[in-house]
């Protein structure tokens, strides 16, 4: 009668169990030999290799545009932070933001009317981004690609209404990031500095929607066809991806919405 001695070794696939009779136990221990691994940028690229296990399931493009979106939170959370800081900080009165971003129609001023629209064409493209994902994983070609075209028009409309606020707010109130008429100074830095970033991001995912849209009525999602700078093929989860950068640029424009110019 032996008495087997269990010993258990952790290995990518699970567990390996083994007697002290067993001959080839050696062999299987000297896989887990540190001095093995490779060493210097290749160890480190097979460290982090490893680590998919924690992302089982989870498109790398998916995780990564998830870890970028973490990131900017974290700078749109500083400016928004830093905005409030400094409204409570100053001792100069804060422009009265209804009068600044108001506009007049037909001689009657009505405040935030701009600001109320653009609001509403991102959050409705927000909408045709959310369907454009729909198809897209559906497979329907044609719809997909036209919610596509159909958010990138909202968003270029948005950002055309943007530097019509903009050219409205330098040329014909004089305001400047070092200085405003209305009141405290640090106003203008603050405006052009957010509605600034957030912009750029809606402008390069309006880019990013038109070329989607183009490869998606092309054809290239159902064929596989590789993109311009990257060797792999094309799919529909790419349009997902998209939506979670679109989805969190009308998020983040609801929180500016909110705390510069309602507040």
């Amino acid at each position: 009668m032996f008495c087997l001695l269990a010993f258990s070794a952790y290995s990518m696939d699970g567990f390996i169990w083994f007697d002290d009779s067993n001959i080839k136990s050696k062999k299987l221990m000297s896989q887990f030999d540190i001095t093995k691994l490779p060493k210097g940028p290749k160890g480190f690229m097979s460290d982090w290799a490893s680590d998919q296990k924690a992302f089982k399931g989870v498109p790398w493009g998916k995780a990564m545009m998830w870890i970028f979106l973490l990131s900017d939170t974290f700078i749109f959370s500083c400016f928004l932070i830093s905005l409030m800081t400094a409204r409570a900080s100053t001792t100069v009165p804060w422009p009265p933001t209804s009068e600044v971003f108001g506009l007049t129609v037909f001689g009657t001023s009505v405040p935030l009317l701009l600001i109320a629209i653009m609001t509403f064409v991102l959050i409705t493209s927000s909408g045709t981004m959310a369907i454009a994902v729909k198809y897209g994983y559906e497979k329907n070609r044609k719809l997909c690609g036209w919610f596509l075209v159909a958010t990138a028009l909202g968003g270029l409309t948005f950002v055309g209404m943007q530097a019509f606020e903009w050219s409205k707010l330098i040329f014909h109130d004089g305001i400047r990031p070092w200085y405003n008429p209305f009141g405290a100074e640090q106003f203008g830095a603050f405006f052009f500095m957010i509605t600034g970033f957030h912009g750029t991001h809606v402008s390069i995912g309006v880019i990013f929607l038109f070329i989607f849209a183009r490869k998606v009525l092309r054809g290239d999602f159902d064929t596989g066809r590789k993109g311009y700078f990257t060797s792999m093929k094309s799919n529909y989860e790419a349009i997902e991806i998209l939506g979670l950068y679109w989805h969190f640029v009308d998020l983040v424009w609801v929180f500016i919405f909110a705390f510069f110019y309602l507040w």
